[in-house]
């Protein structure tokens, strides 16, 4: 998989340039400091398969760039900023931007994005193959819808919220998976009315990760680890929004996320943590699994 990354801080190029190496995600086959040195010639000569560039760099930004390029692309794009504007977002996403990432880049993040991407444009390639395969042997054109986006799976809707919500790199993450998976396996609609108590979701993950030939004392440390796990999570996602909106009240995460998953008067509690400081046992934060668990269920069966 070939990448061209457009940044005007070369410590972001650098960054980028160095997970994908290291992660064995592709080879970097170009850098440029600002969308002025970009063009589909080069990029067509550099056979690019993923284009990284940055929303605001000087010259030219990345939503002209992108413009400039043209409506018939042959590559990815995932745009890198550190701006969260809804409508800067749109634009961004009607030039056939494939993914939004924010700035500071977290590792886990870029990681994840990378190879969704690069799983889209493998899907691509397979289906062109396919295409030109069947119009070489005269058959009737294949009629496939090539750039209708695929549905996720709760699952992949799942991480893609715990990805926004900050906490996709906590072990707790992989916890809260495996119960909207179980969630998902039994397909009820009535949990959106009546959901499972914690005591049964925990008990099912814990008999399916252990083997129904564990014990009843295996059961227990594993339900007690679980819940610890993601007590911790979620904790961290408290914080990760927290910290948003003590930044910019008007976030959109902040906006979409504080009062859906939490109870918003912990999430005030602990913006005053950060806001003063301190640890003081009158800020303690009240985690409500139960909640965070039923609309992470719900709103993922909406994507």
């Amino acid at each position: 998989m070939n990448f061209f990354i457009v940044d005007d801080d070369i410590a972001i190029r650098s960054m980028l340039s160095e997970i994908i190496e290291d992660y064995d995600l592709g080879t970097v086959v170009g850098e440029a400091e600002n969308g002025s040195f970009v063009n589909i010639d080069l990029l067509t000569f550099k056979k690019v398969d993923i284009l990284i560039i940055d929303l605001l760099m000087p010259v030219k930004d990345g939503i002209e760039a992108i413009k400039d390029l043209g409506s018939s692309l042959n590559f990815k794009i995932i745009m890198l900023s550190q701006i969260e504007d809804k409508k800067i977002i749109g634009e961004a996403y009607s030039l056939a931007v494939e993914y939004y990432i924010t700035k500071p880049i977290n590792r886990l993040e870029v990681i994840k994005i990378i190879e969704k991407v690069t799983s889209n444009v493998k899907l691509q390639k397979s289906i062109n193959d396919i295409q030109q395969t069947i119009n070489m042997l005269g058959y009737q054109q294949l009629k496939v819808p090539i750039e209708k986006p695929l549905k996720k799976t709760i699952l992949e809707a799942a991480q893609f919220i715990l990805t926004d919500l900050g906490m996709i790199s906590e072990n707790g993450s992989k916890d809260i998976l495996d119960i909207i998976q179980h969630l998902a396996n039994e397909d009820k609609e009535l949990y959106e009315s009546e959901f499972p108590s914690l005591k049964a979701l925990f008990t099912s993950i814990s008999v399916e990760k252990l083997g129904n030939s564990c014990t009843e004392s295996d059961i227990k440390k594993e339900i007690k680890a679980s819940e610890q796990r993601i007590r911790r999570a979620i904790f961290q996602s408290i914080n990760y929004i927290a910290s948003l909106g003590l930044t910019d009240y008007g976030n959109p995460k902040f906006e979409e996320y504080a009062s859906k998953f939490f109870d918003f008067a912990e999430v005030r509690k602990k913006m005053l943590q950060i806001e003063n400081k301190t640890n003081n046992p009158f800020y303690h934060i009240r985690i409500n699994i139960k909640k965070f668990i039923k609309v992470l269920y719900i709103e993922a069966k909406k994507i």
